[in-house]
């Protein structure tokens, strides 16, 4: 019997929309190597990997080139396939090691709500190169210990921005999280999530940028809790809910395809 593999579109209530994610369920530990193969074989933005540990799973992260520290909607595929496969009863709580610390899923009316640690940004001077790259000037930058957060003006900006991306690369950072307040009622914040350095060209819905929007925009906007629409050719819904240093992500999930690897 081979490895199953099974594929998650996070971040959406639909197939073929949110954000794709590969997820391996082990019954024994796999080395390093395999698993960046694997990941590659995929080659989706991210591929996650759960063994049973404990009382949970531990969780790893792989893009097609690289072992990640954290990523939502990997987790929320992960949380999903363990329901699906009955792996955990309805209303029991996923926990996942992760090198990013503890990190609990739980459904709730619907859709599945992540415990993440917050990863707020602090304003900062531009870095050489990032205007050139966006071919704009940005209202705000902001930089965390993954990311550049940039605020522009509207959500026509952000949406229609068209980054060059080699420029992107010799800025050292795994990522560019680019942003702006919504112009309609649907939502209170626009993102898209530019990560050349890790393989990830433009990912389509990244959980773990949240964990750095929520904080920005539950401050900016004065509310503990938002909805935010990630605008990539696929898009996806990721409601937040700002406690202390925690952010709750909550996103829905659907199974899209079951595979076998033979190696």
């Amino acid at each position: 019997m081979g490895q199953r593999i099974v594929q998650v579109d996070a971040f959406t209530d639909r197939p073929f929309a949110g954000n794709p994610a590969a997820v391996c369920l082990l019954a024994e530990a796999r080395d390093e190597r395999w698993m960046q193969l694997v990941a590659r074989e995929m080659n989706l933005s991210e591929t996650a990997f759960l063994l049973p540990e404990g009382d949970g799973y531990r969780l790893r992260w792989f893009t097609p080139t690289v072992e990640v520290d954290l990523c939502g909607h990997a987790t929320l595929a992960s949380a999903h396939v363990l329901w699906e496969e009955e792996l955990l009863r309805p209303d029991d709580l996923a926990r996942f090691y992760t090198r990013s610390g503890l990190l609990t899923a739980r459904r709730l009316d619907g859709w599945i709500e992540m415990d993440f640690p917050a990863t707020p940004a602090t304003a900062t001077t531009p870095p050489p190169g990032l205007s050139e790259a966006l071919g704009l000037t940005p209202r705000l930058v902001a930089r965390n210990q993954f990311d550049y957060l940039i605020e522009l003006e509207s959500e026509e900006a952000v949406r229609a921005l068209q980054p060059d991306l080699t420029r992107l690369l010799t800025i050292p950072a795994r990522g560019f999280i680019v942003t702006s307040r919504a112009s309609g009622q649907d939502y209170d914040f626009v993102s898209r999530f530019f990560g050349p350095a890790v393989g990830v060209n433009e990912d389509p819905v990244t959980g773990s940028a949240h964990c750095t929007l929520a904080p920005f925009w539950c401050s900016r906007l004065g509310r503990p809790a938002l909805t935010g629409y990630q605008a990539s050719a696929r898009g996806g819904l990721v409601r937040v809910r700002l406690a202390g240093e925690r952010v709750f992500l909550s996103g829905q999930a659907v199974t899209v395809l079951r595979a076998e690897c033979f190696f």
